[in-house]
């Protein structure tokens, strides 16, 4: 063989360096932007008038003319709690007034200002839309997200009415929603021939997605319709629970009988706490929890429990490779603490709690504060969502953080024992890392230099990664080609970074580099240096992607950038 290293090989060891620096550079995952559906072109018969303001509402939850028993009730409480819709100054909430396209688009801004803009309204605006009229912004705002859209002649008409055709083309068109199946539409609506053509696709899409809400005929879309304050505050309602940012209406509610459930997921089957749990995009995290942990079957007995119920998004905040390491064996008491410390023995409503110490059923007691003049509910450092979500064994409260009891250190969560009393470390092949566990898998080569060895070409890659200790771990993979070659690297494995999220799924990355031996398999089976450098990126508790730059010393220099899935176990 010839010399191990000639003289481009320090070449080549800087671009490994350079691109293994690269790689474990914190990686920033971001959401995809959102498709567009077709929006409507033909103009309305209704009269474009001239832009006026309109009463400012203010912030109120105790609403005159919404009564416990007003249909719509549910979803205008919520929404007023978290600020999306308001009252008048005189205290009523005006459910049957129609909403006009500009209130309806500082609707859309308050419910989904933060959202991606996906497209850029012009310098000058829509014509009809002076730079001080009161909704320009949200006008500018509802456009930009992709929620609504103008008419020919570059005019908005703010002052029009909105069908609720339109309002719900709008939404359907701002969540992303598109392949709505439209022989469905005859099955849901008795006047489904009355939808406008433009329409016909959005519709289905928001039939399917569970956004459309019809009173007091659900099978009466009335398309044409104009949209009141009641009917936009439900479409709302049913989007945001889309996104999982507020739990959908309990079945056992009476405004549910007004949804329209395009899909079995927008019925639900069971009442008790953990069913409902379940049916609702807001609690997967929660509900497959309760399941690792046991504590399933014991939310769905008789009861009553009162659980504060962490959505998705605040366990997601939760620091990086938490949530996959309290799945692990050797973290379950802790997940357990963490579960029971969220259960209150018996129905303890809205109404009936009281500021002060409340005792969880992990016996740690969590503190709650009651401020009565934002009618706003908080435990501990959370903040409830929605409150008195009625279950058949007690009552849910969704809140936006995770409760933790004073005794658990999540952060040391990930640091399994490094160590012996007698000072010697633990080596077990197959253990976890501080970077995650161990897994083995299939991958992909992309040769980048050389022409020695199957590394510096395309092929497929059988990888693997077996934890030793806590930071060490030995990779060992092989390259098939017509010049196969096995790679026995050494790595020391880095804890987890913050890499991003997209959407409401928060990723991490677990940087690594080490050096090892290369064997290439022929005749003349020869030896070679192997330096490599990647980062792991776990999908979950099941699966890890991988990504790596190696480079073996042979006869000549091969490099290759490798991509792959991995089984954990």
């Amino acid at each position: 063989m010839s010399s191990l290293f000639r003289c481009s090989s320090t070449k080549v060891a800087l671009l490994v360096l350079g691109m293994t620096t690269a790689i474990i550079s914190p990686i920033v995952i971001s959401t995809p932007a959102l498709s567009q559906s077709t929006v409507p072109t033909t103009p309305s018969t209704t009269p474009s008038t001239t832009p006026s303001a309109t009463p400012s509402p203010t912030s109120t939850v105790n609403l005159s003319d919404v009564s416990s028993d007003y249909w719509a009730r549910p979803f205008i409480q919520v929404l007023a709690q978290n600020n999306v819709i308001s009252g008048f100054p005189d205290g009523s909430f005006r459910p049957n007034q129609p909403v006009t396209r500009a209130e309806f688009a500082a609707l859309i801004q308050k419910a989904f200002g933060n959202q991606n803009r996906v497209r850029q309204l012009s310098p000058g605006g829509f014509s009809d839309v002076p730079a001080g009229y009161w909704a320009a912004s949200a006008i500018q705002s509802a456009y930009e997200t992709g929620f609504l859209a103008g008419y020919p002649g570059n005019v908005f008409r703010p002052n029009q009415q909105i069908p609720r055709v339109q309002g719900i083309v709008a939404l359907s068109n701002g969540l992303g929603l598109s392949g709505g199946d439209t022989s469905i539409l005859s099955t849901y609506y008795n006047d489904a021939s009355a939808i406008p053509d433009y329409a016909v696709g959005s519709v289905a899409a928001a039939t399917q997605g569970n956004l459309v809400v019809n009173y007091p005929d659900v099978k009466q879309l009335n398309p044409q319709q104009s949209l009141t304050r009641a009917e936009a505050a439900a479409l709302l309602y049913q989007a945001l629970a889309r996104q999982g940012r507020v739990q959908p209406i309990a079945s056992n509610l009476p405004a549910s009988q007004y949804i329209v459930a395009g899909t079995p997921g927008g019925t639900q089957t069971g009442t008790d706490i953990v069913s409902l749990a379940a049916s609702s995009n807001s609690f997967t995290t929660l509900t497959s929890l309760l399941k690792t942990s046991g504590l399933a079957d014991v939310l769905q007995q008789a009861g009553p429990y009162t659980v504060f119920a962490p959505t998705d998004q605040a366990f997601a905040a939760l620091p990086a490779a938490t949530l996959q390491q309290l799945q692990q064996p050797e973290n379950r008491d802790a997940l357990v603490k963490i579960l029971r410390y969220h259960v209150v023995p018996g129905a303890v409503t809205s109404s009936q709690l009281s500021a002060g110490e409340l005792r969880t059923d992990e016996g740690t007691p969590v503190n709650i504060q009651i401020d009565t003049a934002n009618n706003q509910v908080g435990v501990n450092n959370a903040r409830v969502l929605q409150a008195d979500v009625k279950a058949s064994n007690g009552v849910i409260h969704a809140i936006n953080q995770v409760l933790i009891p004073a005794d658990v250190n999540i952060s040391q969560l990930n640091q399994p024992p490094t160590g012996n009393t007698d000072g010697t470390t633990d080596t077990t092949v197959g253990r976890a890392t501080r970077g995650g566990r161990s897994y083995i898998g299939v991958a992909g080569n992309i040769g980048l230099s050389g022409s020695d060895t199957a590394l510096s070409e395309g092929n497929f890659t059988v990888i693997s990664k077996l934890g030793l200790t806590r930071n060490i771990s030995v990779r060992p993979s092989v390259l098939f080609g017509d010049d196969t070659i096995f790679l026995v690297p050494l790595t020391l494995d880095f804890s987890p970074q913050a890499a991003g999220a997209v959407g409401e799924r928060t990723f991490a990355i677990s940087p690594y580099v080490g050096a090892g031996v290369a064997i290439e398999a022929n005749l003349d089976t020869d030896f070679g240096l192997l330096l490599t450098g990647g980062v792991d990126v776990p999908l979950g508790t099941r699966f890890t992607l991988t990504g790596a730059v190696n480079a073996a010393f042979m006869d000549e220099t091969d490099v290759g950038l490798l991509f792959g899935v991995g089984y954990n176990f």
